[in-house]
């Protein structure tokens, strides 16, 4: 059983989920950095691309703060994410890059009041962002995307080596289509189809919450994993923790990333992919492995947490995939 309890002012997973409008042409996005500084010139060219897509990009006056190895102090950011959520202006809100120290942040958001999460807004990032996606939808029943960021992302481009993947952004963010499907594009590791709450992020931002009062929700769920530059003993060490934690008990199904630089250190070693044929062939739900989201190098998919998923895995000309069962956008917001 997971060994920490939620805090009385996080809410029911099981309520309804708060659901944000659709990014609508010429709609503005807020751009922000909740953990680590951004290279300019990677900024200046994720920039670019937004409003190549017909967005405007906005941001606030201490976004190009330096810390140290943070952008800024947590009261700066805190309050950077405040504004962002709270103004009426913004229609998305989008993290710069990950890194690390968004975590600091989550104290600072337990004092914010409840009105500050009462309206959704589109709010996407990876990598570091988890730890925020996975508290808007403990508290708030916000549902998030697992996607592109500035520096991270949208710099490189629709389509291409280290970019963003159209389709599934435009799927995820612009429409309220009640269902819609991905094709994974990745490995099945265990066949089978099963339904549920599609969650999950980074895996060691999701390992930093174990004990916390801000513990990431894994019950019934489709959980994504994804991560870089972790030796397999570091894969293997955080995929115990999370067994070992309960973590793993009532997931309906897994999809893996990419995770990228994650090679055998010497040629008779283990590779992350053994590491993942160990823990989850004999679970008897679907599991999948490498599909590009996350940190990858191939062009990063928009994935939406806290909606309903099927998740297909098949040996054979299936294929694998991930359907969407409601729409993660909604008009009636």
């Amino acid at each position: 059983m997971p060994y920490a309890v939620p805090p009385a002012n996080v809410v029911s997973a099981q309520q309804k989920p708060r659901k944000p409008r659709p990014l609508a042409p010429g709609g503005t996005i807020r751009v922000i950095a909740p953990s680590s500084p951004f290279e300019p010139a990677t900024f200046a060219q994720g920039i670019l691309e937004l409003e190549k897509l017909g967005f405007q990009a906005s941001y606030g006056r201490k976004l190009f703060e330096r810390d140290g190895y943070l952008a800024g102090s947590p009261m700066d950011r805190a309050a950077d994410l405040r504004e962002a959520f709270t103004d009426q202006d913004v229609a998305a809100v989008c993290c710069a890059r990950g890194g690390f120290g968004a975590a600091e942040l989550l104290s600072l958001l337990d004092d914010f009041p409840f009105s500050v999460f009462e309206h959704p807004k589109i709010f996407l990032g990876f990598s570091d962002a988890t730890v925020l996606q996975s508290y808007l939808w403990r508290r708030a029943s916000w549902i998030t995307f697992h996607g592109p960021m500035v520096a991270a992302g949208f710099f490189a481009g629709a389509d291409l080596p280290a970019g963003f993947d159209l389709e599934s952004f435009t799927r995820a963010v612009q429409s309220a289509d009640e269902t819609w499907s991905i094709d994974l594009r990745g490995e099945t590791l265990r066949p089978g189809d099963a339904e549920g709450l599609i969650l999950g992020g980074c895996l060691t931002v999701l390992e930093m919450t174990l004990g916390t009062k801000w513990e990431f929700d894994s019950e019934s769920s489709i959980l994504l994993l994804e991560d870089r530059s972790m030796k397999p003993y570091q894969v293997d060490r955080s995929l115990l923790h999370l067994r070992q934690a309960g973590k793993f008990n009532g997931v309906r199904g897994i999809v893996l990333g990419d995770f990228p630089e994650c090679e055998a250190p010497a040629a008779n070693g283990l590779a992350a992919m053994d590491i993942f044929r160990r823990y989850f062939e004999k679970m008897d739900i679907p599991v999948v492995a490498g599909a590009p989201f996350g940190h990858t190098a191939r062009a990063m998919m928009t994935l939406p947490l806290g909606v309903r998923g099927r998740l297909r895995a098949d040996n054979g000309a299936g294929g694998t995939q991930i359907e969407i069962l409601e729409s993660a956008c909604s008009i009636l917001t």
